[in-house]
C-alpha cells in the first residue's frame, strides 16, 4: 500500500501561511489520507514571526532539518548563507537576519540550533519480502551543502550524482522556492534501468515562482513497485490560499524592508 507523506519548506516566520498549509494537511490527516508530515527548514527569516513559526511547529513535533537560515540564527550569526547576486540584496538580506536574530527568544534559538542536517525515511514493502525498500532522503538544499541551490535547470546528472552518492531513491529537498519533481532514469551495468525522483517541494512562505499561494508536497511512494517504473513515486503539489496582505502589512509595519512585503503580494 502507498505511504504518503506531506512535506514542507521555507516558512521564513510567515505564520499566516503555515497555519494554512497545517489546516489543509490537519484535514488530510484526518481522512488518512497523509501517513506523517515533515518540515525542510527555514523556519525563520523575512517575515515577523520567526517564534510563533517555531512554536507551532515545535508544539505539534513534526520531524524537521536546518535550512541555512536556520543554522545562521541558531549559531546567532549574522551570516544567512543566501547566495545573494546584487549589493542590494545583501543589504536587505542583513537587515533581515539582523531583524531575526534580535527578534527570536533564547528558546527559538536552542530549538534552530539543535536541528539536525537530514531526515532518512526507508519504507519497505510489506508483501513483496524481496522487493528492495525505497530510501527517501530530505534536505534542505541539497546531500552536499545546506546552501546548494538545486534549480530545475541543473543537468540532470547533477542531480542523480548527488543521490547516487547519499544512497537516496527518492530526494526532497528546497531551498530554491520553486516547486518541481524529475522522475530520472539510470541505466545499471547489466543495462537494467531504474528511476530515481528528485522532488523540491516549493515554499510556504515565500514562493518564488509567480503563484502568491503558499506551497506544500504529497509524495506517494509504493514501495511494492519496482524502482525500473516510474511510477513507484509521485508528487502532488499543494497550493493554499492565505491572507497574503496580513503577512504584507506585518512587514510594512515592522523595520523590515517594505521589499519584502511586495515580494509575498507579487511571488
Amino acid at each position: 500500500m502507498p505511504t504518503t507523506l506531506a512535506v514542507f519548506s521555507d516558512v521564513h516566520a510567515n505564520l499566516p501561511a503555515l497555519e494554512a498549509v497545517l489546516r489543509d494537511i490537519d484535514a488530510r490527516l484526518g481522512r488518512g489520507e497523509v501517513d506523517a508530515v515533515y518540515c525542510l527548514g527555514d523556519l525563520v527569516g523575512y517575515a515577523t514571526w520567526p517564534n510563533e513559526v517555531v512554536t507551532s511547529v515545535q508544539e505539534r513535533g513534526i520531524p524537521t532539518i536546518a535550512g541555512n537560515y536556520d543554522e545562521g540564527v541558531g549559531l546567532g550569526s549574522d551570516d544567512c548563507g543566501c547566495a545573494y547576486q546584487t549589493d542590494e540584496d545583501k543589504a536587505r538580506g542583513a537587515e533581515s537576519i539582523a531583524y531575526t536574530n534580535g527578534a527570536v527568544t533564547e528558546q527559538t534559538r536552542r530549538f534552530l540550533r539543535g536541528l539536525p542536517q537530514h531526515i532518512r525515511v526507508t519504507l519497505a514493502a510489506a508483501r513483496d519480502r524481496k522487493a528492495e525498500p525505497v530510501e527517501v532522503l530530505m534536505v534542505h538544499g541539497s546531500p552536499r551543502r545546506v546552501n546548494e541551490y538545486l534549480f530545475e535547470d541543473r543537468p540532470d546528472d547533477l542531480l542523480l550524482k548527488r543521490m547516487t552518492d547519499a544512497g537516496a531513491d527518492v530526494m526532497l529537498f528546497g531551498h530554491t522556492h520553486k516547486p518541481y519533481h524529475k522522475a530520472l532514469a539510470e541505466t545499471s551495468e547489466d543495462g537494467e534501468q531504474a528511476y530515481r525522483h528528485a522532488v523540491n517541494t516549493g515554499s510556504v512562505g515565500k514562493p518564488k515562482d509567480g503563484d502568491s499561494r503558499a506551497c506544500y508536497v504529497l509524495l506517494h511512494v509504493d514501495p511494492e513497485m519496482a524502482k525500473t517504473d516510474p511510477a513507484y513515486c509521485s508528487a502532488e503539489f499543494v497550493r493554499v490560499a492565505y491572507d497574503v496582505e496580513e503577512a504584507a502589512l506585518a512587514v510594512e509595519a515592522s523595520v523590515l524592508p517594505d521589499a519584502f512585503a511586495q515580494m509575498l503580494r507579487d511571488a
